[in-house]
């Protein structure tokens, strides 16, 4: 690898114009080119400020205090006067693919730099089918962006970023709000880009144990805006760091220093495999109670989905005789890849879509062909793009909503607000203005409105997205409060992690079928299953299949310690 600095911070502190204190403090940081960086921190650290100075967003649309020195090294001329120039040199992929789309097809969305600066047809044409041919879109040239999946969207994105003259690329959470399979796939197009092109590569995440198949070259961790750490990932797995600054270490590490094995006796403790010693296994092996309890849940069932279909074109069935019911105080969650049919499902079940094929009984009562008014007073839905739900401009009017559509009393609705704004994080912003807030702290305003109705089934699609550890926790103990007074939770996710930690069953749709309903630990024991509805392994899997232990035994037995509170927070 060059050692060419590409990028070079000095003593560079940042102070948005709203704010009393800076938000980076102090950063020193040197990131060469050609090298792939993650950097991590949990929300509100400070990672998506430094994201924003990086990409020209700060100070061009987000104006503040500056001090200190920021260098960005080139190749040739670059103009540094606006936006637009910047982002041509410094590509950025968003999150929410949606709001960076332009053009009515594929190809011309990653034509539009080069349409902007004027590049020869018969020159941008080839490179735009270049770009796509290396995210493997180019059969879907001629698509609107809006009608590729999660994974078609940001490989679209990124081939846009790879026909411009961007030297850089600035990753913001990519893989936030893609399937298991996707994000995998996600890692090792990011990490062959790298490899194939020699660009720099930063990449904004908090979800560790997924983005190490990115295969980062450093991990660089910020906390209350300075950095805190910035080493290899094998080290920063053994010192750590990770927990001490709010973020979830992977579960084969969280497994190993349950187990009070020494990490610092392992060589590339990024990789799973390095663990796969016979004294590490005979360790383990003592470890497992081979009587592991189970949970046990009294069949009183809450929602029944009694052979479920639903066409969106006729003859093609996006569901297909769907069952299952779920009891009061269960947390279930549905997993399947992006496509299998889990929002539609939840859009059946809520009334947004009607049934015509199928029946929805909920306390017994049927309600296939009631309104959604109707069902909205006792099923309550959070969609996973917080954008397409908020309609207030304050956060806590965005949370009021639905108590003030209710016509209940200023008190009550005050007290309700601010119980759900607390439950979810959200006290300190309840004045801000709902613009100002990241993707995830969007994500839980959305949230926080839903709790606040005290609705009978709540369905909350990929709930943790955008989450860093310590929400996470905190938020799924809530929920787990609250299933514990009756209330179903329906989780349709693309976590592993949650699935496996907070969900008594999981229910697997593949093309529109449901393929499994069975504990989480079985149903990510059993690779049928997980190829099938493109799920992937967990680090726990891997860890289990290197050092040849029972799958289903050994992840229940982590997983019962997690239930115990064994495993720190």
């Amino acid at each position: 690898m060059s050692k060419n600095v590409k990028i070079k911070f000095e003593n560079f502190s940042f102070k948005y114009q709203t704010l009393k204190q800076p938000t980076l403090k102090n950063i020193n940081l040197e990131i060469y080119e050609g090298e792939k960086i993650l950097i991590a921190g949990r929300s509100g650290s400070g990672k998506s400020t430094l994201m924003h100075c990086l990409n020209g967003i700060i100070p061009f649309s987000l104006e503040g205090e500056i001090s200190g020195k920021l260098t960005i090294n080139i190749n040739g001329p670059y103009n540094k006067r606006n936006l637009f120039e910047v982002s041509k040199r410094i590509g950025t992929i968003l999150q929410d693919q949606d709001a960076q789309f332009v053009g009515l097809s594929v190809g011309e969305d990653v034509a539009f730099l080069m349409e902007n600066d004027a590049v020869p047809e018969q020159i941008m044409k080839k490179k735009v089918e270049k770009s796509l041919e290396i995210v493997n879109l180019k059969d879907f040239i001629s698509y609107s962006p809006y009608e590729l999946s999660g994974g078609q969207k940001q490989r679209a994105s990124i081939a846009g970023i790879l026909a411009s003259q961007a030297e850089i690329f600035v990753f913001d959470e990519p893989l936030a709000n893609l399937d298991p399979y996707s994000g995998k796939t996600a890692a090792a197009l990011i990490d062959k880009i790298n490899k194939t092109t020699g660009k720099t590569i930063i990449i904004v995440e908090h979800r560790i144990e997924e983005i190490l198949e990115v295969n980062p070259d450093r991990i660089i961790i910020i906390e209350d805006g300075e950095i805190v750490a910035s080493d290899t990932p094998s080290n920063i797995l053994i010192s750590g760091i990770l927990g001490k600054a709010g973020l979830r270490e992977p579960l084969y590490i969280e497994a190993i220093r349950n187990a009070q094995i020494d990490l610092s006796t392992i060589e590339n403790a990024h990789k799973v495999e390095s663990f796969a010693t016979p004294a590490i296994k005979e360790k383990f092996l003592r470890d497992i109670e081979h009587e592991i309890r189970r949970l046990e849940y009294v069949h009183n069932p809450l929602l029944s989905i009694k052979g479920l279909s639903h066409s969106f074109i006729p003859g093609k069935k996006v569901l297909n005789n769907v069952s299952f019911e779920i009891n009061k105080g269960e947390i279930v969650s549905i997993l399947g890849n992006n496509g299998a049919g889990k929002s539609t499902l939840s859009f059946l079940i809520t009334g947004f879509i009607p049934c015509k094929e199928g029946q929805i009984l909920l306390s017994g009562e049927d309600i296939t062909d009631t309104t959604i008014t109707h069902r909205g007073t006792k099923i309550g839905l959070v969609m996973q793009n917080p954008n397409k739900m908020i309609v207030k401009n304050i956060v806590k009017d965005e949370v009021a909503l639905g108590l003030r559509a209710a016509k209940l009393d200023a008190k009550c609705i005050e007290e309700k607000t601010e119980a759900s704004l607390r439950t979810c994080g959200l006290w300190g912003y309840r004045n801000w203005p709902v613009s100002a807030l990241s993707y995830g702290q969007k994500k839980r305003v959305t949230i926080a409105s839903i709790m606040a109705l005290d609705p009978k089934v709540i369905i909350l699609d990929e709930p943790t997205a955008g989450q860093d550890f310590r929400t996470y926790t905190l938020f799924m103990d809530f929920i787990t409060t609250l299933a514990n007074t009756g209330i179903a939770i329906i989780l349709i996710t693309h976590s592993m992690q949650l699935a496996l930690e907070y969900s008594t069953r999981s229910i697997v749709i593949s093309n529109g079928v449901k393929i499994a309903d069975d504990a989480p630990t079985k149903v990510f024991s059993k690779k049928e299953i997980i190829d099938e509805a493109c799920l992937r392994e967990t680090s726990l899997y891997s860890l289990a299949e290197a050092l040849n232990i029972d799958k289903e035994v050994f992840i229940e037995f982590f997983m019962q310690q997690a239930r115990l509170g064994r495993i720190p927070k």
